[in-house]
């Protein structure tokens, strides 16, 4: 009996691969040709040789924004997704044709850093996706345009140019730029320009674009920049207040980097120069009116005409208000008057005095309050030297704090007087040059001397002088004496009350006692300073000159004795 044989699985896949003209496995997966037999509605159907035929959509024949260019007979290339499904339909891709074709296509391209042309079709998070001709791109937002563009739509379904960036077939990624594109036409337009300008040229252009610097202003496809410092001589804040976008403008050509392909531009330049023979027309010395243009921390610059300003340094702004910040002294568009104190024409330059175009008040106080004489005034402030004292005319002098009280000093002499006190004082130095005035306040108790003779006490004793004094009063450091009855008080310090250090004691003398004493000097308010001990030795010098010799062999008593006697006689 024979045995009937059942097929197996292979022999079941070898029947079908022969119904099929063994075409599965050739055609699965793979692109291959077919004819267009009849559209119906939106569908294309298309026989590639199989049992059954395939159906399209006629949207995959069209690119985005256009419609399907397709008739019966015409021959198609598609990817055969599937032989069979479960209708028994044959599954085509157009789509998947055309981007496996397009891939191929692009990665040729791509190795030969060549364009491609795509349509921009949608927008997506950070940029755009780009049809390629069958294979989706991302365009990011950055690679749009050279600026930032706010609307897309005139690009949208337009076919153009892109530069490959980035393709990665495995994970189906391509990166595409339109920028790229443009910076490099636009750098090739940039280079033909160029060619035709020259450094000095004057040129017109439509101002473009506007920053806090300058602006960019386009010369017919090549962008300068006018630098805000070029636009004018006078002094511009902020470019907006000359040029606004959209103006065309008529400027000169200053430099041209051909390397960097950057114009440098200017207006001024256009300009006579306001600064040509500004020497000869502001001089040093001469009073001028300006309006204040600006304020900084270390002073004010005043404009003298359109295009010319200058300094005000913050040290020549005001006499009496010293380190304040100028914006306390003047404001912005004020109206001033100004002296010229420098004019350097190569730096352009001008150096103004605010202060100079008003009257000096030290000079003013040293007319109207010369040395010696009484004025009233503030205490304004006491510091470890001195007080300071208000005066008249919105000037402060000063009070040694030697001149505050006889016989005190240092800080207990300070303490005698307090701030916002009103005091007397005297005037015992006036420098105009320096801004100081020296004050004296013991200078007008009783019995002190004048002020401002050149010699002490109405000029009554000069240096040198032997005079016969009365003791004032005993201090341990010396003696305080009034020269004569009424004249210049004094003092006689320990040392000089003797030769001997028994005769140096202040305690030997009382107050009424009289004595000879030599002036030696005066102290700086003029007051006299006596000693015993220089007269003492001039006597002694005297008579050696007089009545002895280094060779004669006479002793100082002897000496001294013979100058007694001729003193008797006489």
């Amino acid at each position: 009996m024979a045995t009937t044989a059942f097929p197996t699985r292979d022999d079941f896949a070898a029947m079908l691969n022969e119904s099929l003209g063994g075409a599965d496995g050739g055609f699965e997966g793979r692109v291959v040709k077919g004819t267009v037999t009849a559209i119906e509605n939106d569908l294309a159907v298309i026989d590639i040789g199989l049992k059954s035929e395939g159906r399209v959509p006629l949207r995959e024949f069209a690119m985005p924004g256009q419609k399907a260019d397709i008739k019966v007979g015409d021959e198609v290339e598609v990817y055969v997704d599937r032989v069979e499904n479960a209708n028994g339909e044959t599954m085509l891709s157009r789509d998947r044709a055309r981007r496996e074709a397009a891939w191929d296509r692009l990665e040729e391209e791509f190795n030969k850093e060549a364009r491609v042309e795509g349509v921009i079709f949608g927008r997506v998070k950070g940029g755009f996706t780009v049809d390629l001709g069958g294979a989706v791109a991302f365009l990011p937002g950055s690679q749009v345009d050279i600026r930032p563009v706010r609307d897309v739509g005139p690009l949208m379904d337009l076919p153009q140019p892109f530069q490959i960036l980035k393709m990665d077939r495995r994970r189906g990624n391509i990166v595409v730029s339109r920028r790229a594109i443009l910076e490099e036409t636009r750098a090739e337009q940039r280079s033909g320009l160029i060619l035709n300008l020259e450094e000095g040229q004057i040129i017109e252009g439509a101002v473009k674009n506007i920053t806090d610097y300058g602006a960019f202003v386009d010369l017919g496809g090549i962008d300068g920049l006018l630098h805000v410092t070029d636009m004018s001589y006078k002094r511009v804040n902020h470019p907006s207040e000359v040029i606004n976008i959209g103006d065309t403008v008529k400027v000169q050509i200053i430099r041209i980097n051909r390397d960097t392909q950057r114009i440098s531009l200017g207006m001024k330049q256009l300009e006579s120069d306001p600064w040509e023979g500004v020497a000869a027309k502001y001089p040093v010395g001469a009073k001028l009116s300006g309006v204040v243009t600006n304020i900084t921390d270390y002073g004010a610059f005043v404009e003298l005409e359109a295009g010319i300003e200058g300094l005000v340094h913050v040290s020549e702004m005001s006499w009496v208000k010293k380190n304040v910040h100028p914006g306390k002294i003047v404001s912005t568009s004020q109206e001033v008057d100004v002296i010229v104190l420098e004019v350097d024409s190569d730096k352009r330059r001008i150096s103004l005095g605010l202060k100079q175009a008003q009257s000096n008040p030290w000079g003013a106080f040293a007319d109207t309050h010369p040395v010696g004489s009484v004025v009233e005034g503030e205490v304004k402030n006491a510091t470890e030297f001195g007080l300071f004292v208000g005066l008249p005319g919105d000037v402060d002098g000063m009070v040694h704090m030697s001149d505050i009280a006889w016989g005190i000093s240092g800080e207990e002499a300070l303490h005698l007087h307090r701030k916002g006190e009103a005091v007397q004082v005297v005037v015992l130095d006036v420098d105009v040059e320096k801004e100081r005035i020296s004050l004296g306040i013991k200078q007008l108790e009783k019995g002190a001397p004048a002020v401002g003779g050149g010699v002490a006490a109405a000029g009554s004793v000069k240096k040198n002088d032997v005079v016969t004094v009365t003791v004032l009063e005993v201090r341990d450091n010396g003696l305080e004496v009034q020269a004569g009855d009424d004249g210049a008080t004094g003092f006689i310090k320990r040392a000089d009350l003797g030769r001997d250090r028994d005769e140096q004691r202040a305690e030997r003398y009382q107050v009424g006692q009289k004595f000879d004493a030599m002036v030696i000097g005066f102290d700086r308010s003029k007051k006299p300073n006596f000693s015993v001990k220089a007269m003492q030795i001039a006597e002694e010098k005297q008579a050696v000159e007089q009545y002895g010799s280094s060779d004669s062999g006479a002793s100082l008593g002897d000496i001294l004795g013979e100058a007694l006697k001729a003193g008797k006689k006489d």
